[in-house]
């Protein structure tokens, strides 16, 4: 689990092809005060294990449907990625519950600078707009970010200085893919409803049924 909030940017420094996927080398300095083999890491917002370790670095594997549902096939050297590691419970969370698992991937429609802030705009998949609501939250690339506008399938944020400066954000452009991740308690509580309304139609009876 994450919250959203990046530690570093890190560098791929080597992109070599195994079994079914790919094992991604990055040089990291920050990260590496207590990172270890077997921990996990959000890698622009994919939960990865470590299987290395060095003094400049680390390497992860990605293989399978993380490939399919993330823009980490696309990564090539020398690439920027946002880190972050996994969050302590004893920790403050400063984001939102991030948990690495991307439900797909956007397409940047418009990234403007607005005064001292930028006004970022992605276009999702239209599957994925069920789970968000204005004011609610959204991770884009692993940042943990609010909704400020919504229309149709496209979602808007806006970006404070420090964000931008110490995210990926600030080398990415219109037409760039990013790593979407929406509020999985949304997705807990649609899979809870269809499985347990039997047909029914909502309605104050049903609500008091179910206990609410």
């Amino acid at each position: 689990m994450f919250t959203g909030l990046i530690e570093e940017i890190g560098t791929i420094n080597r992109i070599d092809h195994i079994s079914g996927g790919f094992r991604i080398s990055v040089t990291a300095q920050k990260i590496l005060d207590d990172l270890a083999v077997d921990h996990s890491v959000a890698l622009n917002g994919v939960c990865l294990t470590t299987v290395t370790l060095g003094d400049n670095g680390f390497s992860a594997e990605a293989v399978g449907e993380t490939l399919e549902k993330s823009t980490l096939s696309h990564l090539r050297t020398g690439d920027p990625v946002n880190l972050e590691r996994a969050m302590r419970l004893s920790d403050r969370l400063g984001g939102h519950l991030v948990q690495g698992h991307v439900n797909g991937i956007g397409k940047i429609f418009r990234f403007q600078q607005r005064g001292n802030n930028w006004f970022l705009e992605v276009d999702l998949p239209g599957e994925l707009t069920r789970y968000i609501i204005p004011e609610g939250s959204i991770a884009l690339d692993g940042i943990s970010l609010t909704v400020a506008r919504m229309d149709g399938t496209r979602v808007g944020v806006s970006v404070i200085p420090h964000t931008y400066q110490n995210t990926v954000l600030k080398f990415r452009k219109a037409g760039d893919a990013m790593n979407v991740e929406t509020d999985f308690f949304a997705r807990y509580i649609e899979n809870f409803l269809r499985n347990n309304r039997q047909g029914e139609t909502f309605s104050e009876d049903w609500l008091k049924r179910m206990g609410y």
